[in-house]
């Protein structure tokens, strides 16, 4: 492995996570299920497909491999992530009226005038169908810090889109 490579992996693995409490229980919960009854089941499906004889072409037994790497790498996943992470509290966060990991934040696209609400999540939390958006993401990025009246551009691939705060409330406490 190359030495820029070692040490992007190595940043990467030192990175914190931000998580939200119930996000941190949920992702914990998620690996102990994984690592009893998934990787039985798992298990299980393997010893199934062996019994069938040739393993050389036998696609029940391929896939039960291939299934139990995904789910490795899964659970491989999950203990880096909770390794990682640090749990928000919403009441240390400052009340200044900035925009803040766990704010949440209506905007209006300057364009168009509609107007739209965000919170600003970790990645692990993001979901863009309830409208929880990465801190990483471009969005994310240009928000935080901002208050209420002021205007962000961003570059998406249909071009720039300009949007101004409305307004930024603070997470229930």
């Amino acid at each position: 492995m190359s030495d820029y490579r070692r040490s992007r992996q190595q940043t990467a693995m030192a990175e914190i996570i931000y998580l939200t409490r119930q996000r941190f229980e949920e992702l914990q919960a998620e690996l102990r299920q994984l690592r009893s009854h998934g990787r039985r089941e798992i298990a299980q499906k393997i010893a199934d497909a062996r019994s069938h004889g040739d393993l050389s072409e036998n696609a029940d037994y391929d896939a039960a491999l291939q299934a139990q790497e995904m789910l490795e790498m899964r659970i491989a996943r999950l203990e880096q992530i909770l390794a990682r992470a640090r749990i928000i509290d919403p009441k240390e966060l400052p009340n200044d009226g900035r925009v803040y990991i766990l704010s949440t934040v209506q905007l209006r696209n300057c364009k168009t005038g509609t107007l739209v609400e965000y919170t600003l999540v970790s990645p692990e939390e993001a979901d863009f169908t309830r409208n929880l958006l990465s801190v990483t993401s471009p969005l994310g990025k240009a928000l935080l810090g901002k208050q209420t009246g002021d205007r962000i551009r961003i570059r998406v691939p249909a071009g720039d889109m300009e949007y101004e705060i409305v307004d930024v409330r603070r997470p229930d406490c």
